[in-house]
């Protein structure tokens, strides 16, 4: 009781705060405006119109996201599990902007029903892919994590084709409560009540009952997927709904209800309750941070940036000691075959010839396809991006393999770890403090983002047993800072924000012939090191147990080998950018031909990410004429949809 006393008042507290961070009106004034006075000076329409309904929208958001992820982690009897890392957010932020690209008219009337159906349509990819097992594991989490990387790429590469139409987007994808009137606040209000009631009221009942086993729930007379279905959808409807209204805002629904099991909520119901109320009172508190530091500053600061800002250090350090070495994916490797056979070799070696040809002789012209050597200039700007391409298809690849086979997870790689952000996050850094060109960073700062990842994820996974759900929670937790840090530049709206979202996008355009070369022996180097440790890789694949009895010095090797990872990752952001689904991809396409001992998978996982980047480059380049696309945006979309059917085929069982 203590807690709902403490609560309100708190929020009170918070919001009196909040309204003071605004143009002041004399207390007596606000009171009047309160009931009902009309607003007669500036500072009062300011109060009145913009003030008091953006603490109305944060408290109603605030509350809607907890709630909705506490259905969502009852429901799944899984504290990883938001709208956010079941891919519902970044869904319907993808449905809104092709709303906004092909139907603006449509998304203006009713872009809540497009919100909803893009959520509920990733959302079920997740769940498709992690399996009904899955669910409540890791497994569905990093799922969600390849469908954002890969509902992130699409979103991305339409709003470079459409800036003209996407440029009112940037704010809104950032998560703003900024308000002008009473609109938006009469509009969410009477479409969440209902749904808000009806949860207190009636999901106490079947989600206390789904903690005690499916069986158990059945045997009590509960229908399973009916009850299942109408709380999913009830869930998402919330999320989908504030997304509609000020946009993207992340971890609110991931924090809360574990910040309201912290403090002592136990039952379905007061769990429900709790993490609304907290919901509210954190989006309110990270708003006036927001505020506070725009009235200070020069520059918007997206609320939705503020809340990733804040709940990415939170929620690790909430969750710390509660992550454990046996929390393993139960996600298994695909594939059937146990050797490659001497014609997959001879198919994957023709293929990169190929497609080696075909980047250098095959091109679209104003007369048409041409077919034909290129002159001096041409060979002097397509073999560095050739190069670029084939190199970080190979690197990344490389370290996909390690990692899975690091931590015995078939879902991890640089993306999902979270190495590849620190590299983007320190070059994204050096533009936001240095004011230079994202194309000015190199590979020392990048390593040092890299690095900086490593040494969380050593700091955290030494003293869990290196769980693949603490590396999994890191990687979550910097992508969500890393994309808050991105929107606010986008925010910012000034000269370097396409560039900055094309590079983000893993481009090869303005690849030097330096660059190229340093990139090459760099990535020739790594593959050669990685090669060298195959015995100690295979070791550590197997068990640890095994790999101690082995002789093997276990945890040197695994930072070695974090180490090797971080090196590739710098190396290949620093020139082209991160570049998602290839170190995922590759492994998984290798294992399928039958590459099941590390040097051989290491070998054919370097050649097949070759060939992906190879031909998403070419690709970019032709299919559009004369406009391009960014090698790694092809990347990620052709990657991330055949490994997401591959997962919903194999899916854990």
């Amino acid at each position: 009781m203590s807690r709902y006393l403490l609560l309100p008042a708190a929020l009170l507290a918070l919001a009196l705060l909040h309204l003071h961070l605004e143009p002041t009106v004399p207390l007596a004034g606000q009171w009047a405006l309160l009931w009902g006075a009309e607003p007669e000076q500036f500072a009062e329409f300011q109060f009145f119109y913009s003030a008091l309904p953006r603490v109305a929208m944060a408290l109603l958001v605030g509350g809607a996201l907890g709630l909705s992820g506490s259905v969502l982690q009852q429901l799944t009897q899984n504290r990883l599990v938001s709208p956010m890392t079941l891919g519902a957010s970044s869904g319907a932020w993808l449905a809104l902007v092709c709303a906004a690209v092909w139907a603006p008219a449509l998304a203006a009337s009713h872009g809540h029903w497009i919100a909803l159906l893009g959520a509920a349509l990733s959302a079920a990819l997740v769940l498709l892919i992690a399996g009904r097992h899955g669910i409540r594991g890791l497994p569905v989490v990093l799922a969600g994590m390849a469908v954002n990387l890969l509902l992130g790429a699409l979103a991305s590469g339409l709003v470079l084709l459409n800036d003209q139409y996407t440029r009112n987007l940037f704010i809104w994808g950032a998560g703003d409560l900024a308000q002008t009137d009473w609109h938006w606040v009469l509009w969410l209000l009477p479409r969440l009540l209902p749904v808000a009631v009806a949860l207190a009221l009636f999901a106490p009942r079947p989600l206390t009952l789904l903690r005690l086993g499916d069986d158990a729930a059945r045997a009590r007379g509960m229908s399973l997927w009916p009850v299942l279905l109408a709380l999913l959808v009830a869930a998402l409807w919330l999320s989908s709904l504030a997304t509609t209204a000020v946009g993207l805002i992340g971890f609110i629904g991931l924090l809360t209800p574990n910040m309201a099991r912290f403090f002592g909520a136990r039952t379905a119901r007061d769990e429900l309750l709790f993490s609304t109320l907290l919901g509210g009172l954190l989006l309110l508190a990270t708003d006036a941070i927001a505020l506070g530091f725009s009235r200070v500053s020069t520059d918007l600061v997206p609320s939705g940036a503020a809340a990733a800002l804040i709940g990415a250090p939170a929620l690790l350090w909430l969750l710390r000691s509660r992550m454990h070495a046996q929390d393993q994916s139960a996600i298994r490797l695909p594939g059937e075959r146990w050797r490659v056979t001497r014609s997959h070799w001879l198919a994957v070696a023709t293929a990169i010839l190929a497609l080696l040809l075909v980047n250098l002789t095959l091109a679209p012209a104003g007369q048409g396809w041409q077919w034909s050597w290129p002159d001096e200039l041409l060979w002097s700007l397509r073999w560095p991006r050739l190069l670029t391409a084939a190199c970080a298809g190979a690197g990344l690849a490389v370290a996909g393999v390690i990692l899975q086979r690091l931590i015995r997870n078939p879902l991890a790689s640089p993306d999902i770890m979270g190495i590849s952000a620190g590299a983007t996050l320190a070059l994204v850094l050096g533009v936001l403090l240095g004011g230079n060109s994202i194309h000015d960073g190199g590979p020392l700062l990048a390593f040092g983002g890299s690095m900086a990842v490593l040494a969380i994820l050593l700091l955290l996974g030494r003293r869990h047993g290196y769980a693949p759900a603490m590396m999994a929670l890191v990687g979550i937790a910097l992508a969500a800072f890393l994309d808050a840090l991105l929107q606010f530049t986008l925010a910012k709206g000034n000269d370097q924000v396409f560039a900055i979202l094309g590079w983000l996008s893993g481009s090869t355009y303005r690849v030097s012939e330096a660059q190229a070369g340093w990139l090459t022996a760099g990535i020739l180097l790594t593959w050669l090191l990685a090669l060298a440790s195959g015995r100690g890789l295979t070791l550590v694949s197997i068990g640890d147990g095994i790999a101690l009895g082995r002789g093997l010095a276990l945890d040197r090797t695994r930072v070695l080998l974090l180490v090797l990872v971080s090196v590739i990752c710098a190396l290949v952001t620093a020139v082209m950018g991160p570049v998602a689904f290839v170190g995922l991809l590759a492994p998984h396409m290798a294992s399928l031909l039958g590459a099941r001992k590390a040097g051989s998978q290491l070998l054919l996982a370097s050649l097949l990410g070759m060939a992906l980047m190879l031909l998403s480059d070419w690709l970019g380049r032709v299919l559009l004429y004369p406009m391009q696309l960014p090698a790694g945006t092809l990347a990620s979309i052709m990657g991330g949809s055949y490994f997401i059917y591959l997962l919903a085929r194999k899916r854990a069982v």
